[in-house]
């Protein structure tokens, strides 16, 4: 019973979300689109770089920002609330819709450490790619046991609690 309570409030949630997406498309066709953009196929991309720690994802992500002018595409940091990358399902909505309507970002790179997210849960046809880079885990515990010692330079002067400790 507890098992089917859990399935039903899934899928009512899932419900839930799906009439918001609607609402607000409704919204922007009653009050007008923000900017009459037509896209062609092969601008209507949305790369998802879901970031994993300590496998290189700050390199990767400085080549995107790099290659962007060049290449026409544009690249936007994807920051959650206390770094956690889980959304709730409200943000789950607003994150998709803004994702697929943003027109004037597109082609658009998106990076952050956030979970995978099935847009098609949410009624979109035109789904993003996600992409991820790994890494052996023993470099990956390697990198991390240098961060936390020595931090990066992107943020110098943040103080790690675990920074300088030589044991």
């Amino acid at each position: 019973i507890y098992i089917k309570i859990l399935y039903l409030s899934s899928l009512t949630e899932r419900a839930i979300a799906r009439h918001e997406v609607r609402e607000i498309e409704q919204r922007h066709t009653v009050d007008g689109p923000r900017q009459d953009v037509t896209l062609d196929e092969e601008d209507d991309v949305v790369i998802i770089y879901n970031r994993v720690p300590k496998t290189a994802s700050t390199s990767f992500t400085n080549i995107a920002y790099d290659l962007c002018a060049k290449n026409k595409y544009h690249v936007l940091h994807i920051n959650t609330t206390k770094n956690n990358p889980v959304m709730s399902l409200q943000d789950q909505v607003r994150f998709v819709k803004n994702v697929t309507s943003w027109k004037e970002m597109k082609p658009g790179f998106y990076h952050g450490h956030i979970s995978y997210l099935d847009f098609a849960k949410f009624g979109v046809k035109k789904k993003p790619i996600y992409i991820n880079v790994i890494r052996d885990p023993i470099e990956r515990l390697v990198s991390y046991y240098y961060f936390l010692r020595f931090g990066d330079d992107y943020r110098p002067g943040l103080r790690r609690r675990k920074q300088g400790d030589k044991k």
